[in-house]
């Protein structure tokens, strides 16, 4: 199994999952344009996509699923809520090939099964995903809200993991923000912290191979004061990267 990531960030968030044949897109939060020439940079053809499955109603994770359905014929996997909630925005546009499923239900892809984990973000009805094939499991876990206790267990039983690195403490507190977003940001329905997910990293992550962190904040977090964090708290033994906000990552494979 293989991950790359197209973009993961409020400005857009989209992630290529790739075993044995089966390709799949997690949100679709980035232009067709650039799903398709990030993906061909890989050597793959977003033609070749199986599946669209959407996480949650935000715009950067779902203004663009109408476009990769209709110039792409790729079938969209959402949850009633999310699809309601998203069809508000008036972004997704005629909709032909819609296929719903419930907040933690399985979907099943031939050999590979994605298994979906409601979330307590301040969405309509958000999920993580833990997609497994091969013998191997790997987790997207962005917009997760909090430390949440089904996380954990989640993490424990994990090979490999996207994570959810959004901010750091002090840069939110004195940063220009207004007050009652930074509440939103740092509540109960909003973001991991750099501190949050790499204390959940080191009680839960001995299994794991590698961890990509993702949806880093630009005004409140940056790419190296996220991996120094991280590094502090894990050590040296760890693979860690982080996923761009404007560019395609390296192929991540498990």
């Amino acid at each position: 199994m293989l991950a790359i990531s197209l973009q993961s960030g409020s400005n857009g968030n989209c992630i290529y999952v790739e075993s044995r044949g089966v390709r799949l897109l997690l949100d679709a939060g980035i232009s067709g344009k650039q799903a398709a020439e990030r993906l061909a940079q890989r050597g793959r053809d977003i033609r070749d996509v199986h599946a669209v499955i959407l996480s949650h109603d935000h715009a950067d994770h779902v203004r663009c699923a109408g476009i990769f359905q209709r110039k792409f014929k790729l079938p969209l996997y959402v949850t009633p809520a999310t699809l309601a909630a998203a069809s508000q925005y008036g972004t997704l546009g005629t909709l032909d090939d819609v296929r719903l499923f419930q907040s933690g239900q399985s979907l099943k892809f031939d050999h590979v099964t994605v298994h979906t984990l409601a979330t307590p973000h301040d969405a309509a009805d958000g999920v993580g995903f833990i997609v497994e094939a091969e013998g191997a499991r790997l987790g997207v876990l962005t917009d997760l809200g909090h430390a949440f206790e089904a996380l954990g267990p989640v993490l424990a039983g994990l090979d490999a993991v996207l994570l959810e690195s959004n901010y750091d403490e002090e840069m939110l507190e004195r940063g220009p923000y207004p007050y009652f977003l930074k509440q939103r940001i740092r509540g109960p329905r909003g973001h991991l912290s750099n501190v949050d997910a790499s204390r959940l990293l080191c009680d839960f992550g001995r299994r794991l191979q590698w961890v990509c962190l993702g949806h880093l904040s630009q005004e409140n977090n940056h790419p190296q004061l996220a991996l120094d964090t991280h590094r502090r708290a894990l050590g040296a033994g760890l693979p860690l990267q982080v996923a761009s906000r404007y560019h395609v990552s390296e192929v991540m494979e498990l």
